[in-house]
């Protein structure tokens, strides 16, 4: 026995020193296993009844198999028509072996399971389509079946005899970063998921596009990145998602509100309820991608953290006991768990909690290490299903490491290909959901069910009534919407009748009139929106204003999002008194949000207020980030205004500094290698006014920010001010790869940078006064090529990110998108020709792996 375990630790050793270099490989990393190779128990596949034995649940629960090779084959995704029958989605070449060889072969499929025993576990399936490549998307939608096949996303009809009708192209372009590129695909990074919100959207994880279908022809519209693998909502429509290491993300508002102010950098559109990461498997998990890191795992051989964090399902039925309702449960495939978090909401936040933390255990763990679930559902009939791809290696070849590689080898994880399994959790004592079949359901049915205890069949009866648009619907759903006794099917009601095209005033109004519960009311004040824009918005605006002083948070919040998009006297009076009376950073940037180049307007309109005068620190953050946004939108009239606005005596002293201090942008070192980061100087056409009056002030605080507030200010004549050197123009060739360049951006980059290149919080860092973008065109080059990854400082914050290459382009469409970001947003920075890039791409031609800083750094 000591013999086979020193034979097993000298060939781990032998695989890490010897194994091909990786395309997930960093440079100058020392990959070493730190666990000795004896410690590592065996992993065989196992059966799926001997599977069952390793798992360890939660009192009370117990896991059931519903499906299993060979019936099916790598699921990642489970959807339910309305008759209740399950459909997977399987995955099928995924990592044939450790190079990925074979992965574009279409042999993956959309399927339908049957149980026709009604025992719970599948006996048959009907394969729906066949041949696919890597398909990683499905949603129901207009009596078909959505489906993704990188790049394109299409609409199948269902046809008599569950057979496809001809496919409806809904985007083209879908998923283009998973479509095949030299024979490979990068599936870890493209849309997938595709979940149809409660407001009628389908929205996507690691995607920026939303999707819609209005008069027959599929609408596609921005919204913010949302997570990476898998999508779901709560029982009141805020979109669930997360990424690898950040397990729990939800949307506290309609995320598409904090895309209207472009100068407004600082709103967050996602929050965490759970900021700890901690995780406690069952077994030991040296086959994580990067557990070579000191610090990845604890001294035991067990993950301290989310690496691989999966699809999120909220739970929203009846069959768990009540405290589950709003819990979500998060697979983590390389722990081979499963995570419960108690979530509770108190005043419009957010919170939770793992349970079991104490315990040093999860809701679900398992010893197997071939367990991995990729996605979790919650099913008709109130159980959480989960996907368990069953693979030995589950990380993609575009990101694997040399010693996962060497890991996965020394124990045939590389050969467990061809396996998959779709479990169900329940509970012991409590009854499953059960509802009718809503296929065949009468207009009738379908209202009555939108009051169903369980979410699978209120969001389904939603979908088939806004899909099939049943007339005789129309009165049943407003009666519902005004008086129903059930909040959750007042709430469906109401968005019901907006896909349907009759939230009308009338309507609305009388839910405001009489609505108590605050998240149905401030739905209502949210379908007013619409109607502001018309010539009923003194009207609308009579029923919302009202609402401003509402004890519930969710209220004032919708309040303050609907109108902040709506330039009125009232309008701009009610979010006065919102924000002087609410202190939530939420409800400053719900403020903010629906203004672009009102700011100053809306400062003016707050130094006046006799209630805004008492200094509090949301009321000073508020004065800061309105200052920044005038700054950022460069108007020069209206920095104008904005300092007399600050000079004006009467105002008080912390007002004046708060203006003075947001309109000043910080002062960021250089990094090394870099140049250093632009401070945009602000020209006026001559020295204001109000720069007069304020330097006669002695408040300290004050002339210290007016001080730095002069650095950046400059008009002609000022002493001190060297003129900025004339930018060279573009020649005409140039223009047109400008031109280009910027066409293509708004498909390829300005997802995640943004239109306006200040890129999103936490996920994509600025180009606009980027010191990369200032940077030796070498190094941009090498980027757009193959892509960089974090961590990387970008104007004195830190992304760590995994940012996708573009070498599919052409030598003249990279230089025409370096180009662009080179000279938009009042960059001077020279121009990138199509040679330069044809000479680097040949240069680094064996290269398959994304850039890190350190590597670019050494490129002058």
């Amino acid at each position: 026995m000591k013999l086979n375990l020193l034979i097993a630790s000298t060939l781990l050793l032998s695989f890490l020193g010897s194994a091909p270099a990786q395309t997930g490989d960093r440079p100058g990393e020392t990959q070493v296993s730190l666990i000795p190779a004896e410690r590592i128990p065996p992993a065989p596949p196992l059966a799926p009844d001997e599977a069952l034995k390793r798992f360890t649940i939660a009192d009370g629960f117990e896991i059931q198999l519903v499906a299993a090779e060979p019936l099916i084959v790598n699921p990642v995704m489970l959807r339910w028509d309305a008759a209740g029958r399950l459909w997977v989605l399987e995955m099928r070449s995924f990592m044939p072996d450790a190079e990925g060889n074979g992965e574009i072969r279409q042999v993956s499929q959309v399927a339908i399971l049957h149980d026709d025993d009604g025992d719970g576990r599948m006996d048959r399936k009907t394969v729906f389509l066949d041949n696919l490549l890597m398909p990683r998307a499905m949603a129901f939608s207009q009596n078909g079946v959505l489906i993704c096949e990188p790049p394109g996303l299409y609409l199948y009809p269902i046809l008599p005899g569950d057979k496809p009708g001809p496919r409806i192209v809904v985007d083209s372009d879908y998923a283009p970063e998973a479509a095949p590129l030299d024979g490979k695909l990068n599936v870890e990074h493209a849309p997938n998921g595709l979940a149809r919100g409660m407001d009628n959207w389908f929205y996507s994880a690691k995607a920026t596009s939303r999707y819609r279908l209005v008069d027959e022809e599929w609408k596609k519209e921005t919204t913010y990145f949302k997570g990476q693998w898998g999508i779901c909502q709560d029982n009141f429509g805020r979109l669930i998602f997360n990424s690898n290491s950040d397990h729990f993300r939800i949307e506290p508002v309609a995320s598409e509100y904090l895309l209207r102010n472009p100068f407004h950098r600082g709103a967050d559109y996602s929050v965490q309820p759970l900021p700890d990461q901690t995780v406690w498997p069952g077994r030991m998990n040296p086959g994580a991608n990067r557990a070579y890191n000191k610090g990845f795992l604890r001294e035991n051989g067990t993950m301290r953290g989310f690496t691989a964090a999966s699809s999120i399902v909220s739970y929203r039925g009846a069959h768990f006991p009540p405290e589950f309702l709003g819990d979500v449960f998060v697979p983590e495939p390389a722990g081979n768990l499963v995570r419960r978090d108690d979530v509770t909401e108190l005043n419009g936040t957010l919170r939770a909690t793992n349970p079991y933390a104490k315990m040093q255990t999860e809701f679900l763990v398992s010893t197997d290490e071939i367990f991995r679930p990729v996605n979790a559902h919650m099913g008709p009939d109130g159980a959480v299903y989960l996907v368990d791809m069953y693979h030995g290696i589950i990380q993609h070849h575009a990101h694997l490491t040399s010693y996962l590689r060497a890991q996965s080898e020394s124990r045939g994880l590389d050969k467990v290909t061809q396996y998959g399994r779709i479990y169900r959790v329940v509970h012991k004592t409590r009854p499953l959901d059960k509802g009718p079949d809503l296929s065949a359901a009468t207009p009738a049915l379908l209202v009555e069910t939108l009051n169903h205890a369980n979410g699978w069949y209120r969001d389904t009866a939603q979908r088939l009534l806004v899909d099939r648009a049943p007339a005789a619907s129309i009165a049943l759903l407003k009666e519902l919407a005004r008086s129903g006794a059930n909040h959750l099917g007042r709430l469906h009601a109401l968005w019901t009748l907006e896909g349907l095209g009759y939230a009308d005033l009338e309507l609305l109004g009388a839910v405001m009139k009489r609505e108590r519960h605050g998240k149905v009311l401030a739905a209502a004040i949210r379908l007013c929106d619409p109607i502001l824009k018309t010539w009923e918005q003194e009207d609308a605006l009579k029923l919302i204003l009202p609402h401003r002083v509402s004890p519930d948070p969710d209220v004032r919040l919708q309040v303050a999002l609907s109108l902040s998009g709506f330039d009125h006297p009232d309008a701009v009076a009610g979010l006065v008194e919102l924000a002087r009376d609410d202190d939530r950073s939420i409800l400053r940037d719900a403020v903010i949000s629906g203004m672009p180049g009102r700011e100053a307007k809306f400062v003016a309109a707050l130094v006046l207020d006799a209630g805004f005068r008492g200094r509090t620190n949301g009321r000073e953050s508020l004065l800061n980030d309105l200052a920044r946004c005038v700054i950022t939108g460069g108007r020069r009239d209206v920095i104008d205004g904005l300092l007399g606005i600050v000079a004006n005596p009467s105002a008080p002293a912390w007002q004046r500094t708060a203006l003075v201090t947001g309109m000043t942008p910080p002062k960021i070192p250089t990094s090394e290698g870099l140049p250093p980061a632009r401070r945009k100087r602000i020209h006026l056409p001559s020295q204001p006014e109000a720069l007069v009056d304020l330097a006669k002030i002695s408040d300290p605080a004050l002339g210290k920010a007016l001080r730095e507030l002069d650095e950046i200010l400059a008009w002609p004549g000022k002493p001190g001010v060297i003129p900025e050197p004339p930018v060279r123009p573009l020649t005409v060739d140039e223009t047109a790869l400008f031109d280009a360049g910027k066409r293509l951006y708004g498909i390829s980059c300005g997802n995640c940078h943004q239109p306006h290149g200040f890129g999103m919080p936490g996920l994509a860092p600025p180009l606009a006064d980027s010191e990369w973008i200032a940077g030796p065109d070498a190094r941009l080059i090498r980027i757009a090529l193959h892509g960089m990854t974090g961590p990387v400082s970008v104007l004195g914050r830190k992304y760590n990110m995994n940012m996708p290459g573009h070498k599919a382009f052409n030598d003249r469409q990279i230089a025409g998108l370096l180009t662009y970001v080179r000279r938009e947003w009042d960059h001077p920075h020279d121009p990138v020709s199509p040679a330069k890039v044809a000479a680097i791409r040949k240069e680094i031609a064996d290269r398959d792996e994304a850039w890190t800083a350190k590597e670019l750094f050494e490129i002058r």
